[in-house]
């Protein structure tokens, strides 16, 4: 493990810190980048830290408020980054640490706050941590870093339990001890090649507190957390079979009418959603206090239902946590109202704000997930054998009406790369280029996640489209690719990326993020609602339906006079 100290003069950020209450988190768009999709400075088709840093003006102009990167950390990339062998080291495929203070400090001149991801359920099985656990003893304190059990059976040839791996197959793989003998099991809830870190160890606790000081000492402005709601498992570890309809990380597929009134909390599985992973963040919330500029943890708790999930943004523990019941939330008008009023009611009772998201790096990119017609539970992916694909045009219209819906809504938003664009996923993938463990895991099974990784497109027509000066992409990028360019939309009216430009500034100019909706009736298969000196009006039925009295802000497709078509979305003043 390197053990290069922190260079970085800045030991708070370059934004100063904001009023009480308007913390900047309460309100902000966050941009997800990921670092080997966004931009590529060398030609080696991934990207990169310095590409990041060149595009960075693209999201100023784009007009979000701060950017998270996924994780740039040291690894053997066999799961994307999040098998991380050196917690304090860039990966040296994105550039080096004096890559990432450049980076840094440039999102700063330019208003921009940096959140980084942080991966603290399990390490890469080459973390120094775990090499030296496998070359020690049963029981030695260098074993008690990870999750290791002695097998069932006569000879211990059965796993501890019948866990399975998020990624399919079992959750548990042998070793072999350094005598040659067959051993111990450990615990890996991904892939093998990560394996789980035992917080009850506090050893483990301490290890992580260094590493966050690390990276505030740099100057970040916060972390997200990976599996947030992992790391505690139940005591014992006892066997559990999850139900048929749930998803990789633990959130159950809902028909519309049952989305509406899901009120009842699933079966929590006991490698999650453990009540002891409060104290770890009530731990990481004192060493953020000891930073100045409103640091920030946002946690990626897959967690049903909303009053449980609020308890990881109680005053002292996190700022943010992902809402997950919003994104995997039918186009729907009833489900919908109903997991708006339900996110509110339970992230306002802890005096923390709802963080809306509808894409990232682990989803079906909802500008085509919204118009799918068959099931797709969260983590699985689809493909072209998939059934129910939607038409392409079909699709986008109904995700920007959806966007345009969510950027209405009080709180923080999240928006993943390129569905400023309106980026479909990338469903054509050649089997022999997918990259996703779940791919493999399951053999080819499940298509997994490579779909919304794709490289983004920036301009031009050539092979990579200004993802990078070489033709190569490490995921390849799909023909269609050519008509969402950056640059073809650019200052473009009606154009996706024009149209998210415009909410940004609008959802700021009219403080959107701190109003409250008031619904009102407007009959037809609709939303309606009030906030502040905004009204927004939402079509989900196949007719159109007539807009109230109001000067048009914001329209998310073509308007037919006072008429709002079907699958569209409008503002109001």
């Amino acid at each position: 493990m390197t053990t290069i100290a922190a260079s970085a003069p800045n030991t708070a950020s370059a934004l100063s810190p904001s009023a009480p209450g308007r913390e900047w988190w309460r309100s902000a768009v966050i941009y997800q980048v990921y670092p080997r999709s966004f931009a590529d400075s060398d030609g080696d088709g991934m990207g990169d830290l310095p590409g990041i840093t060149r595009r960075l003006p693209a999201l100023r102009d784009l007009g979000v408020d701060a950017v998270w990167l996924s994780p740039f950390q040291r690894s053997p990339q066999r799961d994307a980054g999040y098998d991380v062998s050196d917690y304090r080291d860039v990966d040296p495929r994105f550039g080096t640490l004096d890559d990432f203070d450049r980076m840094l400090t440039e999102a700063h001149s330019l208003g921009l706050r940096v959140i980084i991801d942080i991966v603290p359920n399990h390490s890469s099985s080459d973390h120094v941590w775990f090499q030296e656990a496998l070359k020690a003893a049963p029981g030695s304190p260098e074993r008690a870093r990870y999750i290791f059990r002695d097998g069932k059976g006569e000879n211990g040839e059965l796993p501890p339990n019948n866990w399975e791996s998020i990624f399919g197959g079992g959750a548990w793989t042998r070793i072999t001890e350094p005598d040659g003998t067959p051993g111990q099991w450990y615990l890996h809830l991904f892939d093998k090649s990560q394996p789980d870190l035992d917080w009850e160890n506090p050893w483990v606790w301490e290890q992580f507190r260094g590493i966050l000081r690390f990276w505030l000492d740099r100057g970040v402005d916060g972390f997200r957390v990976d599996v947030a709601h992992g790391m505690v498992k139940e005591a014992g570890l006892p066997d559990y079979t999850p139900p048929a309809n749930m998803g990789s990380m633990g959130g159950i597929a809902l028909e519309p009418e049952i989305a509406a009134h899901a009120q009842n909390e699933p079966p929590t599985p006991p490698y999650f959603a453990q009540d002891g992973v409060h104290a770890i963040y009530r731990d990481w919330h004192k060493v953020l206090e000891e930073y100045e500029g409103d640091r920030v943890l946002c946690g990626e708790a897959w967690v049903e239902p909303l009053d449980k999930l609020a308890r990881w943004v109680r005053p002292d523990e996190m700022q943010q946590t992902f809402n997950f019941a919003y994104l995997e939330t039918p186009w729907d008008a009833a489900a919908l109202r109903s997991v708006i009023d339900r996110s509110i009611a339970a992230f306002s009772s802890v005096g923390a704000p709802s963080t809306w998201v509808l894409s990232n790096h682990d989803v079906v990119r909802h500008a085509t997930r919204l118009a799918l017609e068959g099931e797709n539970l969260q983590g699985h992916g689809i493909g072209p054998k998939t059934q129910g694909l939607p038409d392409p045009a079909f699709a986008l219209h109904r995700a920007r009406a959806a966007t345009a819906l969510m950027l209405a809504l009080p709180g923080s938003a999240y928006l993943y790369q390129g569905e400023e664009l309106g980026l479909p996923e990338a469903i054509d993938l050649p089997d022999d280029a997918r990259q996703d463990p779940t791919w493999f895991r399951t053999n080819g099974e499940r298509y997994g996640r490579d779909g919304c990784r794709v490289p983004i497109p920036w301009e031009g027509d050539e092979a990579s489209y200004g993802f990078g000066p070489g033709s190569a992409s490490w995921l390849p990028q799909p023909a269609v690719w050519a008509e969402y360019t950056r640059s073809s939309q650019e200052g473009v009216p009606g154009s996706t990326l024009s149209m998210y430009q415009q909410a940004l500034a609008l959802r700021g100019r009219h403080d959107l993020a701190f109003g409250a909706p008031e619904w009102f009736d407007l009959g037809g298969n609709t939303l309606a609602f009030r906030s502040g000196d905004v009204t927004v009006v939402v079509n989900f039925g196949t007719e159109p339906v007539e807009l109230p009295e109001g000067e048009v802000l914001l329209a998310s497709g073509e308007l037919d006079g006072r008429m709002l078509p079907r699958d569209t979305t409008a503002w109001l003043v």
